[in-house]
């Protein structure tokens, strides 16, 4: 089965020490966000996870214990956007985050690693022009590390509006030039151009618009074939196989004025205060009336499958 951890916040960037510590008792509780008295307990073992999927704007905080995931298959999405701390306060700086880019493809490997460049937004500062010049000179410092390079173009949803509202939509026009060019520079580069829950339109400039984060990604990570039980996207443009994410929303402390995962800053605060890095929960710990339901796991790997392959 597939552990996802990057839907609802960052663990990579400020929970890592939190991750370890499952990691090592082998299991994770996560309340449903919708029911806080539903808990799912999910084991962490490499006989029964297949894959941990990571989205992260900052990996170095789990380079430390990346030996507790040598068993493991990973499959990791770090982003690198081109906007400054008006933006993105929390972010470190881009400059070293490239770096820790270059530093985590060379310990998982270039099919386990993919760039991801969005939200793409316009504004008097991030035009078009910005957004290429910044994209190639990003592209060019990861050629060779990475195969795969994920866009999409800023969703206005409900959070989204409320901490960032002179957001505007881009329109049809500018999206196919700056796609365009993207997929231009990104083959320059050795990479593919897969748009996010963009449709179909850039696949005639050369993008790979079949999704971003699908099954045959994360079996090329681990170099077997899986055999996964249909899921639906989030979203119905989307293609991506998204299950068991282990995070929680309102968590992330990067504070991106785009973010759809937090409500609002003093709500991420108050989360992270009953944040124990000893706990089976992300924020805060066991409670009166939890009703927790051990989830059925097994390995997706098709090993007969993998033996002929041999």
């Amino acid at each position: 089965m597939i552990i996802n951890t990057g839907q609802r916040t960052d663990i990579p960037a400020f929970y890592a020490e939190w991750f370890a510590n499952r990691l090592k008792e082998g299991f994770v509780c996560v309340r449903n966000p919708y029911n806080p008295s539903q808990v799912n307990r999910y084991l962490l073992d490499p006989s029964v996870v297949d894959v941990i999927g990571f989205c992260t704007k900052n990996p170095a905080p789990m380079f430390p214990y990346m030996d507790l995931l040598r068993n493991y298959g990973q499959y990791w999405f770090v982003t690198l956007t081109p906007y400054g701390r008006d933006i993105e306060p929390g972010v470190p700086d881009k400059h070293r985050l490239i770096e820790d880019f270059k530093t985590l493809s060379g310990m998982v490997g270039t099919d386990s690693i993919c760039w991801r460049y969005d939200p793409i937004f316009l504004s008097q500062k991030y035009t078009c022009e910005y957004h290429l010049h910044a994209f190639r000179q990003i592209a060019e410092h990861l050629r060779g590390y990475t195969k795969t390079v994920v866009i999409s173009f800023i969703d206005l949803y409900p959070k989204v509006r409320k901490n960032f509202p002179e957001a505007r939509e881009i329109g049809r026009a500018d999206r196919l030039e700056i796609g365009k060019e993207i997929i231009k520079i990104a083959s320059e580069c050795d990479m593919i151009v897969k748009p996010c829950a963009e449709g179909d339109e850039l696949a005639k400039y050369g993008a790979d618009c079949s999704g971003c984060m699908k099954i045959s990604d994360y079996e090329k990570a681990i170099g077997n074939h899986l055999i996964a039980p249909q899921k639906k996207g989030a979203r119905s443009e989307c293609s991506c196989y998204l299950s068991c994410d282990i995070g929680t929303y309102n968590t992330c402390m990067h504070f991106c004025r785009y973010c759809y995962a937090n409500a609002a800053q003093a709500k991420v605060m108050e989360q992270n205060r009953m944040h124990d890095p000893t706990s089976p929960f992300l924020i805060g710990n066991y409670m009166d009336g939890d009703n927790v339901h051990e989830v059925p796991q097994k390995s997706w790997i098709d090993y007969q499958e993998t033996l002929f392959g041999l």
